[in-house]
């Protein structure tokens, strides 16, 4: 990469991991930088895994408070996101890169949709009755597998869809958090997909490090001054980021 493409992508960490922390959607700034900075498909994909994880543990960790006693959620969650990042992670490698390359633009207008749907997610969460179990239940952990599923696979928008779930099915007030547990689980999911691929795929390290640099600033600023920013605003960049990843990938 030459130094200016460089630059570009530890921005896209930075804003990558600040959304993350956020919102959720970060691999929508990322993964279109790394393709516009020349990787294929699938090499940007595993090294974007990689690259925003310490972005995510960094998020995570601003957002500790609110993780306090939520001992009990994450016990009984993290496993369904392991097992499931896991499986994702195996898909990338098994399935050919002509699917994946096929793929991805419909799992990106999901993440889309998903991304503008997330305030109508949110003001359901004030109408539905309190008959929910603390942890979610069993259509709770089975939502969070096939989440880590997703975010293993490709990744973009798995923390919109685990906080729409979280807002539906936990009784719980506070959406902050349920930001901190959604922190918490996609963070344990991309380091779990980003250690799967050390071992058996092709990373570009170099983009792994600059992203990982930039995530973990973007991590804290997003934890720290999250609440503050417009989330219509953020909302609309990342739709305006997808899409042109979009148009991109069917050049």
């Amino acid at each position: 990469m030459s130094p200016l493409e460089m630059v570009v992508v530890a921005l896209a960490g930075v804003f990558a991991g600040g959304i993350n922390t956020v919102v959720g959607s970060g691999t929508l700034v990322a993964f279109p930088a790394l393709l516009a900075v020349g990787y294929p498909p699938v090499v940007a994909n595993v090294s974007n895994s990689l690259g925003l994880a310490p972005g995510s543990l960094s998020g995570a960790y601003g957002y500790r408070d609110e993780l306090r006693g939520q001992h009990g959620r994450v016990r009984r969650l993290l496993p369904a996101s392991l097992a499931g990042a896991v499986t994702g992670a195996s898909l990338l490698l098994v399935l050919p890169a002509d699917a994946f390359s096929a793929i991805v633009p419909v799992l990106i207008l999901v993440a889309l949709v998903l991304v503008a749907a997330q305030p109508f997610l949110v003001r359901r969460l004030a109408s539905r009755p309190e008959r929910r179990h603390e942890h979610g239940g069993l259509l709770l952990w089975t939502g969070v597998l096939l989440g880590g599923v997703y975010g293993g696979y490709f990744g973009a928008a798995q923390g919109v869809l685990l906080l729409g779930l979280m807002g539906v099915l936990v009784p719980e007030e506070r959406l902050q958090r349920m930001n901190a547990l959604k922190n918490l689980l996609v963070a344990m999911v991309n380091l779990t997909a980003g250690i799967v691929f050390v071992f058996v795929a092709h990373v570009a390290w170099t983009a792994v490090l600059l992203l990982g640099a930039g995530s973990v600033v973007g991590g804290q600023i997003g934890a720290r001054v999250g609440r503050r920013l417009p989330p219509a605003a953020l909302r609309a960049v990342i739709v305006v980021v997808g899409v042109a990843a979009v148009v991109k990938l069917n050049l």
